[in-house]
């Protein structure tokens, strides 16, 4: 649980806002600590009327510094794999399950230290508040962090991964690996393969999208 004076995202999070106004109230958070280093809280960015939401794991370094989710490496690398997956970005919601950058210090470089399970439960009413106000048709999870904090720890993205699964609260939910994967891959070989997979697993979410 989080500590007494880390009470979770829910007293941030207004009541019937708009996201522009949870876009502006995000910055107030003060949910859990990782606020206290990062530059700046990462809310999501697409229109309100999205039949889409992917949700990935935490802002990085480029999207801390320019306060948009999926700038950086791993973004370029999405928008790449949505292109070749005939999803239009423009036309989907993308965000976070975290909306601060959790981050170890390797001299002047900030290296992405995985949210533990409490970060991410902290901050889940800003990923609820998202969701309730789009009512998309299908969310995409990016990682098993995204998936997990939407269809609980129990969750394996090995075993169920590129499987639609209806949820109650959510309609259909779709995981997969988060982009940053394809690019840890040890060759160009299996960055290829991953990459290829991965673009697969996206086409099964535009297939939903077209029913």
């Amino acid at each position: 649980m989080m500590p007494a004076r880390f009470p979770g995202a829910a007293q941030f999070v207004p009541q019937h806002p708009s996201l522009g106004v949870l876009r502006d109230a995000v910055q107030l958070c003060r949910g859990c600590d990782l606020y206290l280093h990062a530059t700046q809280a990462v809310l999501g960015e697409g229109p309100r009327q999205a039949d889409l939401i992917l949700v990935g794991e935490q802002p990085g370094n480029e999207e801390d510094l320019q306060g948009r989710p999926f700038v950086g490496p791993a973004g370029h690398l999405l928008d790449r794999a949505l292109a070749e997956a005939g999803i239009d970005r423009a036309r989907i919601y993308v965000t976070n399950a975290v909306k601060h950058f959790k981050f170890e210090e390797r001299g002047k470089r900030r290296i992405h230290k995985k949210p533990s399970l409490a970060e991410v439960r902290a901050c889940e009413p800003w990923l609820q508040a998202e969701i309730a106000l789009i009512h998309p048709a299908v969310i995409g999870c990016l990682g098993a962090t995204a998936a997990q904090a939407l269809l609980g720890n129990a969750f394996r993205l090995t075993q169920d991964r590129g499987r639609p699964i209806a949820v109650p609260s959510f309609g259909l939910v779709v995981a997969t690996i988060h982009p940053s994967a394809i690019l840890r891959a040890p060759d160009a070989d299996q960055r290829h393969a991953e990459h290829r997979r991965f673009v697969s697993d996206l086409r099964v979410i535009r297939q939903l999208l077209a029913r």
